[in-house]
């Protein structure tokens, strides 16, 4: 039975629906007989021409049938509104066939055969597929063990709720509290942490569900990692918060969150900042289809600005965040996408003085360090002369606020990436030290890298773990400082609320990562196993490719370690080395015209000489 279901499901659309044409057809003519039949009370033998009336009548229904879409219904999805078509279409065909019947003079035929014929056609319809949908619902279904972690509230109301599920099955409940150990909770047993191995084992547990939304995010972690060295797909409940129905259903498990694996908690952000440069105000954010750039865009409309003004060199990426925010319900806020490169300081500066723009977020940048590595002149005059335009355009027009976006590779950079955010520091810094002759407010955000964003690990690992690896990591010994892209935006957004000019503020990241481990924790919690000389039948083989051109194995925030704290947490405010503008501004001229014909060798000397701490061991050769 199970191999002939199968071949079915195989079958063409096509296939598919011929089958359905075949099977109405003959439930049409054997309906009309059985009418006739239970009616005289013997085998009704058609003869004449009422012969061809009946074996006709599938001529009269499939028109019908087609009209009515009952072909083209996916069986497995059949809902009441198909029953209700169903209902319409053989309804209709009964009536349309006694019609064709009176008019041909063939016969009478008794009413009751006509009320018989078209409930016996009703019947079979429906019951044809509400049958095919039990067959075909359980069509490659696997039934996977599940255990829930958590036998409170929320883990009972997602007990009951995969009781109906033939994805998952719930077997038993793990929960810390010892007073309810071996007890019974909606059918299932509770069992203590410690069982969990011989449960696994036993029971052929494939994933784990924690229903503990009320868990701190440290103590979350301590779970995740105790599930760690298990073949287990882990999945969450979202947090309270976001659990507003208080009705748990299966839709509202999550993967787990990449962020539990920071081990700290989100601090609550200071709400008196956050509008500060905002609300009510004209606000531009150039790169505003990148990562930063487009949760900068989320947030920022959220706090209610007069206008916010996207500004993106990438057309596809200004598209999709224009979309997004329109559909956000955010009225009496006017979005405003302009494309344009920050380079061209003409356009900056009529966009700002056209929308009376107060505050810039200024995320652009080329932020990926082997690809700047290998486009050295590009990277210079986007990173440093785009920053430079950007902040001129700033002054000319009187913006009140400039937050440059920088990067923790800006400190001791050992690659042109990392040296061209710092040279675009260097530029507000002198530009901050000159506020007697300007009215704009020049500040700088350094932080390191965020989860998620495009071309970080964490998309690629995942990619690289859903195609069955190797997961590739540059070396064992790699370290990464990470936050979240919604927690690094807001205090962006509370580091320029505390600008007085000059300053660069820095975001504590907490303790640096080891991407080795990432990668490791990212193969498990997905339910496979590391493939290592120790298990060589594992299911994904980590590989190390090397240190790619530029890259180091460790990132810093601070270049000489100094810093203040500020009124919020994870915000500190360092005071680093910085250059006049009359001593920087002909370095700057000299990097722009050797960008500008792509003098590779004459670039990297002048970065050297900008920033003595830009130690590259890499040969500029090839590099355009």
């Amino acid at each position: 039975m199970n191999k002939m279901i199968e071949k079915i499901v195989l079958l063409s659309r096509f296939n598919k629906q011929l089958i359905l044409f075949i099977f109405d057809s003959i439930a049409i003519i054997m309906a009309i007989f059985t009418s006739f039949s239970l009616k005289l009370g013997y085998l009704y033998l058609p003869q004449g021409d009422f012969v061809w009336l009946i074996f006709g009548s599938p001529i009269v229904a499939i028109p019908i049938f087609i009209f009515f879409r009952l072909h083209r219904t996916v069986i497995r999805f059949i809902s009441f509104r198909g029953l209700w078509s169903i209902f319409q279409a053989t309804t209709l065909y009964s009536l349309l066939w006694v019609l064709i019947v009176f008019m041909t003079n063939i016969g009478e035929i008794p009413r009751s055969v006509i009320l018989i014929n078209w409930i016996l056609v009703t019947l079979v319809i429906v019951v044809s597929r509400l049958f095919a949908r039990l067959l075909l619902s359980n069509e490659n279904i696997a039934n996977e063990n599940v255990l829930i972690y958590g036998a409170g509230s929320a883990g009972r109301q997602l007990s009951n709720a995969l009781t109906g599920s033939k994805a998952y099955k719930p077997i038993a409940f793990i929960d810390d509290d010892d007073d309810i150990h071996h007890q019974s909770i909606n059918g299932l047993k509770v069992f203590s942490s410690i069982e969990l191995k011989g449960l696994i084992e036993k029971k052929n547990i494939k994933e784990v569900f924690i229903a503990i939304p009320s868990l701190t995010r440290v103590r979350r972690n301590e779970i995740i990692k105790y599930l760690e060295p298990y073949p287990l797909v882990v999945r969450s409940l979202p947090s309270l918060s976001d659990l507003e129905t208080g009705i748990i259903r299966i839709n509202d498990l999550l993967e787990i969150d990449l962020r539990d694996l920071l081990g700290r908690e989100a601090v609550l952000p200071n709400k008196n900042l956050l509008k500060v440069n905002i609300y009510k105000k004209t606000v531009l954010v150039t790169g505003a289809g990148g990562s930063i750039g487009s949760e900068l865009c989320r947030q920022i409309l959220f706090l209610k600005p007069k206008k916010l003004v996207l500004f993106d060199i990438s057309e596809s990426s200004l598209y999709i965040i224009e979309q997004e925010l329109l559909n956000i319900n955010a009225p009496n806020i006017e979005i405003i996408p302009v494309i344009g490169s920050v380079v061209d300081q003409a356009r900056v500066e009529v966009i700002c003085k056209y929308y009376s723009v107060a505050t810039i977020y200024h995320t652009a940048a080329y932020k990926h360090v082997p690809l700047v590595e290998f486009n050295q002149s590009q990277g210079v005059i986007n990173n440093i002369l785009g920053t430079l335009s950007a902040a001129k355009a700033a002054i000319s027009s009187n913006v009140e606020i400039f937050v440059l976006i920088s990067t923790d590779k800006a400190v001791r950079p050992t690659n042109v990436m990392g040296a061209s955010k710092r040279i675009a520091e260097l530029v507000l810094q002198a530009f901050a030290k000159q506020d007697q002759v300007h009215n704009t407010c020049f500040t700088i955000v350094r932080f390191g890298n965020v989860l998620d964003s495009s071309g970080s690990v964490i998309p690629l690992f995942k990619k690289q773990i859903k195609a069955g690896g190797p997961v590739t990591v540059t070396h064992i010994d790699i370290v990464r400082f990470f936050m979240t892209i919604p927690e690094a935006v807001e205090l962006v957004i509370q580091a320029g609320a505390m600008a007085k000019g000059g300053e660069l503020f820095v975001l504590d990241m907490g303790e640096p990562i080891r991407i080795h481990d990432l990668a490791v924790k990212m193969i498990q919690l997905s339910g496979l196993v590391v493939r290592n000389a120790n298990n060589p039948e594992g299911d994904i083989e980590i590989k190390y490719t090397g240190l790619r051109p530029g890259e180091k194995l460790y990132e810093e925030l601070l270049i000489d370690g100094g810093f203040t704290d500020t009124e919020t947490n994870l915000i500190m405010s360092a005071e680093e080395r910085m250059i006049d503008w009359d001593k920087l501004e002909p370095l700057i001229n000299e990097i722009e015209v050797a960008a500008k014909v792509s003098d590779t060798e004459k670039i990297y000397k002048l970065l050297k000489k900008i920033v003595p701490e830009y130690d590259d061991s890499i040969e500029p050769n090839h590099k355009k």
